[in-house]
C-alpha cells in the first residue's frame, strides 16, 4: 500500500483552522466592503451566441468577472455542456483545496460500496469494524455510530480531532459534551472525516492517495494530479485519525465536477454507482444555516432556495473559498480557487510570534487591504484573503448571468 505521509505541527494545524471557523461561522462581521484594487484578467469567453444559447446572458457574465477582477482569485471556470463558457487564471497549477478533500473522500467511499472483503459497508457500526481513538477511546455508544454517520456528518461524537483547531467552538455548542444518540444530531466535525479516512484504508487497504488517482484521477482523465498531491494531516496528541489532504488543479476540479454532473460515467466507464451521485442531493441534513451552506450530506454542501441556485445542486467548499459546483439544472459545473499560501505565510506569523488572536489576525490583514497605500501592492492585489461575503456576491453574481 502507497502512502505518503506529511506531518504538519499541531500549531499550523490550529491556527490555520481559526481562520477557517472565523470565515465559515461569522461572516467576518461587515470586513468585505469591496476593495477599490481591480486586476485586469485575461478571461477566456465564448462568443455571444453560443453562450447565449448555453443560457447565459452577457451582460450577466460581464458583472461577474468585472467582479472577480477585485479578488485575488487564481483560478475560475464557468463550464456548461462541456464547454467553456469563462475562465480565467491558472488552471493548471495544483493548489491546496483544504476542506474540499472531504467531497473527495466521500467519492472514494462510493466506489467501495460493499458487503465483501475490502468493501465499505454504510450500515457497518465502529464496533463492527473495531474502529476507536487513542489517547482517549470511544464510549460503548459512541461506538454504534455507523460509516453512513459519518458521511451524513451526525456522528453525534465530540471528540479531539487533527485539523478541528477552531472549529471545536461550534462542535461543542451543537453536540455538547455528553453522549449522543448516533443520527441524531448534525455538526461539522472534522473527527467524523478522519475518522472515515481510517476506515476507507483500513476497509479497503488502499491508501487514499492510490485509491484517487487510480479510481478517480486516471478514469476521469485528469492532467495534474498525481499521488504525492496527497498528504497527511495529524496530530497523536489529540487522535489516531489523520486527515488526508489534497492539492488539485481547476482543469482537474472540473473533470471531478464533470464525473457527478454525469452521474458517475467518465469516458466510457462508469467511474461511480449513479445511485452514489443520486443520494448527494437527495439525503441531507439542514444546518441551521442560510445561504451556501443550509445543508450538508455525504460531504458536500447544499445550497439553500434563497440563494437562487436551482433544487438538485451541490458543491465542495475549503478555506480561502475553494469551490466546486455542481449545478445538474444547468448543466454546468462551476470552480474557484485562491492560493492561500501568502496569506497564511502572514497570518501564522501574526499569531505564533506576535500573540494575536486569529481573529484579530485575520481582521488586520484583511483592513490592510483597505487603506490606499496598500490597495495596489502585491499581495492585496494577487494573494489576500477572500472573504466570505465576497466570495458569496461572486455566487450571487454567476445566479443572475443565467437567462
Amino acid at each position: 500500500m502507497k502512502r505518503r505521509v506529511a506531518i504538519w505541527t499541531s500549531g499550523l494545524i490550529i491556527l490555520a483552522a481559526l481562520a477557517l471557523t472565523y470565515l465559515f461561522m461569522t461572516g467576518e462581521n461587515g470586513l468585505s466592503r469591496p476593495s477599490a484594487s481591480v486586476r485586469a484578467l485575461d478571461v477566456t469567453r465564448l462568443n455571444d451566441e453560443r453562450a447565449e444559447s448555453l443560457g447565459w446572458s452577457m451582460e450577466g457574465l460581464d458583472a461577474v468577472f468585472r467582479h472577480a477582477s477585485t479578488l485575488s482569485t487564481d483560478s475560475f471556470i464557468i463550464l456548461t455542456g462541456g464547454e467553456i463558457v469563462g475562465a480565467f487564471g491558472d488552471l493548471e497549477t495544483p493548489f491546496a483545496t483544504h476542506s474540499m478533500r472531504k467531497s473527495f473522500l466521500g467519492a472514494l467511499v462510493g466506489q467501495h460500496l460493499g458487503s465483501g472483503p475490502e468493501q465499505i459497508e454504510l450500515d457497518a457500526t465502529l464496533q463492527d469494524l473495531d474502529i476507536s481513538d487513542a489517547p482517549d477511546p470511544l464510549t460503548p455508544k459512541q461506538r454504534q455510530a455507523t460509516v453512513l454517520h459519518l458521511l451524513k456528518s451526525v456522528s453525534g461524537i465530540n471528540h479531539a480531532a487533527a485539523a478541528s483547531g477552531g472549529l471545536q467552538t461550534d462542535i461543542n455548542k451543537r453536540l455538547g459534551h455528553a453522549e449522543n444518540e448516533p443520527g441524531t444530531i448534525w455538526a461539522y466535525n472534522n473527527w467524523d472525516y478522519n475518522a472515515l479516512t481510517t476506515v476507507f484504508e483500513e476497509g479497503t487497504g488502499i491508501g487514499i492517495a492510490e485509491a484517487f488517482a487510480e479510481g478517480i484521477a486516471r478514469p476521469t482523465g485528469m492532467e495534474d494530479f498525481d499521488e504525492a498531491a496527497v498528504s497527511y494531516i495529524s496530530d497523536t496528541g489529540l487522535s489516531m485519525h489523520k486527515a488526508a489532504a489534497f492539492r488539485m488543479s481547476a482543469r482537474d476540479l472540473v473533470r471531478f465536477g464533470q464525473l457527478y454532473l454525469d452521474k458517475g460515467h467518465a469516458n466510457d466507464q462508469q467511474v461511480l454507482p449513479a445511485s452514489w451521485v443520486d443520494r448527494t442531493a437527495k439525503d441531507f441534513t439542514e444546518t441551521g444555516m442560510d445561504g451556501l451552506r443550509w445543508a450538508h450530506g455525504y460531504l458536500w454542501w447544499i445550497p439553500g432556495p434563497d440563494t437562487g441556485l436551482p433544487e438538485g445542486s451541490f458543491w465542495a467548499w475549503g478555506l480561502g473559498n475553494q469551490a466546486l459546483f455542481v449545478v445538474p439544472a444547468w448543466n454546468t459545473v462551476i470552480v474557484h480557487q485562491s492560493d492561500t499560501s501568502e496569506f497564511l505565510k502572514r497570518f501564522l506569523p501574526m499569531i505564533e510570534t506576535g500573540g494575536m488572536a486569529g481573529e484579530a489576525a485575520l481582521e488586520q490583514l484583511v483592513l490592510s487591504c483597505r487603506e490606499r497605500a496598500n490597495r495596489k501592492s502585491e499581495y492585496c492585489t494577487e494573494h489576500r484573503f477572500i472573504t466570505r461575503r465576497e466570495f458569496d456576491t461572486l455566487i450571487s453574481l454567476t445566479v443572475k448571468a443565467r437567462i
